[in-house]
């Protein structure tokens, strides 16, 4: 009976006070954890307060509390427009295409740059990939409108007449624009997401290349059979992260490389550039929460939706 009563017994950690201690205890790591929660806090959790203002006619005056409740009002001003179709339609198939482009590419990047041995020139090619990622979708408009201007542009001018090709108008062309944005943003994106994946093949045993080498495996099939199924959780976390931002444009891509031309829109118009424009245009902080809240509401359904379909098949790779 002593037993049976030590074993059911509640342990030390379920104790009144007990948290306290551990608190207490481990005080150093929860001082040094401060600032990060706090950050969190603000950044996060604070700004959640906003969602109020999709279902309220904004009065500066009367405060966010004091405004008018208008309920659907907004939702349905942002899907009446007659360009709402089009914008779901871009967003959507351009984040499509970006994460199947991007994925394939930047695999294969890792790929690549893990078979360079010479540390210096790793560490070289490693740096000139990742750096288009910091730098400013400002300047990239500008390296953009370089290469695209009708008349001094590096294309026109050194690729187009040389051949006797009649320069392009391209910000007045919609159709080149799905594959100009879509070079971009590979450009300046998978070089990122190959790090990652990188680090990811690096950290993986060398033992199984040495079997496998044992075995007379080729590369081929090193590659293959032992280093994309051993990063393939990674790639799925890379990937559900991703899903959860197809209904999210990146705002500098669409706005500032094609430099808001109107001339383009039906292939470059996107909810956060159409957000944006109406929002300078009414002021109407209304439109802009709920097109933000919709975009987080999706976003958290389709993570959560292919996050249970891939935990069907396979716990281990489950983000949760």
């Amino acid at each position: 009976m002593a037993s049976e009563k030590a074993l059911t017994a509640p342990s030390g950690s379920s104790r009144p006070g007990s948290k306290w201690k551990s608190i207490w205890k481990y005080r150093a790591l929860v001082v040094l954890a401060l600032p990060g929660v706090l950050l969190m806090l603000i950044n996060n959790y604070l700004p959640m307060f906003g969602i109020f203002l999709a279902f309220k006619d904004l009065n500066y005056t009367a405060g966010i509390w004091g405004s008018k409740w208008i309920g659907l009002d907004n939702f349905k001003f942002l899907f009446a427009s007659n360009d709402a179709w089009l914008i779901i339609r871009n967003t959507l198939l351009y984040n499509l295409s970006f994460l199947i482009i991007n994925t394939i590419l930047a695999v294969m990047l890792a790929l690549l740059l893990n078979e360079v041995k010479n540390k210096f020139a790793s560490k070289f090619f490693q740096s000139t990939v990742i750096l288009p990622n910091f730098i400013s979708m400002v300047i990239v408009g500008y390296i953009v409108y370089g290469f695209l201007n009708p008349e001094l542009g590096f294309i026109n001018k050194f690729i187009l007449e040389p051949f006797g090709i009649d320069p392009r108008n391209w910000y007045a062309e919609a159709e080149h624009w799905p594959y100009i944005l879509t070079l971009v943003n590979t450009w300046k994106g998978v070089g990122y997401s190959a790090v990652v994946y990188l680090a990811a093949i690096v950290g993986i045993d060398s033992e199984y290349y040495e079997a496998a080498v044992i075995d007379g495996a080729t590369r081929w099939k090193q590659m293959t059979k032992i280093t994309i199924p051993l990063i393939a959780p990674i790639i799925i976390i890379m990937t559900l992260l991703a899903i959860g931002r197809i209904f999210n444009a990146d705002f500098g891509l669409f706005y500032q490389a094609t430099m808001a031309s109107g001339m383009i829109k039906e292939t470059t118009d996107v909810i956060d550039t159409y957000v944006y424009r109406a929002l300078m245009v009414t002021g109407d902080t209304g439109l802009a929460s709920s097109a933000g809240l919709l975009q987080s509401v999706v976003g958290f359904t389709l993570v959560i939706t292919v996050n249970l379909a891939v935990r069907k098949f396979s716990k281990e790779n489950a983000l949760f």
